[in-house]
């Protein structure tokens, strides 16, 4: 029987494994591509896929976690952009505490909305302090969540943000330049989180080469979550792989 997600997570970070999540947007992803893309993933060790977005317009959630669960064994988790998405086809969901702004519905209202049916589904909640951090242009979840990012040379906020997240009894730390943002996380940043919590530490955004996820390996991101880029650049999984295998033999 497979560990809870949270404890994958957590014995993978312990032994200094790291990992990789591929982030699948319902509705940008047809059956074709979507079977392309997961078993490409599939050979290149990706561990999770995560399925959402900060706006859905689709009613493609269930259908695409479903598709994805078909053909791979890969654990599926939900990145939810509301209280809406969910599914009981996941495996899990990434309860998100928006913990960088101020916005009372991303912090908890959003949750207390979602509870009943995320109980009734009997999925795994991996509750997680979700920070975004400006990525050098607006975002959909900037613009959604109507939160300011927290600005990139501001790595002492970062870190306080995320111990205080920790000592509120959150599980995981997911720190997001945004879908599409033209710069990833600064490295210094990622360093001044992992050094101020022990909790896994999830990083994503801006990711769109191989050198800046391995500089985000580095700097100490326990998951490395990548999206457009795959679209963007077919032989970026390839890329993307070898430095995976790269970060795990020196780790």
């Amino acid at each position: 029987m497979p560990l809870p997600l949270i404890d994958q997570l957590y014995q993978a970070a312990q032994n200094g494994r790291k990992q990789l999540a591929v982030l699948i947007d319902p509705d940008k992803a047809t059956e074709q591509h979507l079977l392309l893309l997961v078993r490409k993933a599939e050979e290149m060790g990706a561990d999770y896929f995560f399925v959402g977005g900060s706006l859905l317009s689709s009613n493609k959630l269930a259908h695409t976690i479903a598709f994805i669960k078909q053909h791979v064994e890969i654990p599926v988790i939900i990145f939810p952009g509301g209280p809406t998405q969910v599914s009981d086809n996941a495996d899990g969901i990434l309860l998100l505490s928006l913990i960088s702004g101020r916005n009372p519905e991303f912090l908890i209202g959003a949750h207390v909305i979602a509870a009943p049916a995320l109980r009734r589904s009997g999925i795994q909640v991996l509750p997680t302090g979700y920070m975004l951090v400006d990525g050098g242009a607006p975002t959909t979840v900037s613009y959604i969540s109507n939160t300011t990012p927290i600005p990139a040379n501001k790595p002492d906020i970062a870190a306080c943000t995320a111990m205080a997240g920790e000592m509120l009894g959150l599980r995981l730390i997911y720190m997001d330049a945004g879908s599409g943002a033209p710069n990833p996380i600064p490295a210094a940043m990622i360093k001044a989180v992992k050094r101020a919590v022990k909790l896994p530490v999830i990083v994503g955004g801006g990711m769109r080469t191989a050198d800046a996820a391995q500089a985000a390996w580095q700097a100490g991101a326990d998951v490395v979550v990548i999206g457009n880029a795959l679209e963007e650049q077919p032989r970026f999984i390839e890329e993307l792989a070898t430095v995976l295998r790269g970060a795990n033999h020196l780790y």
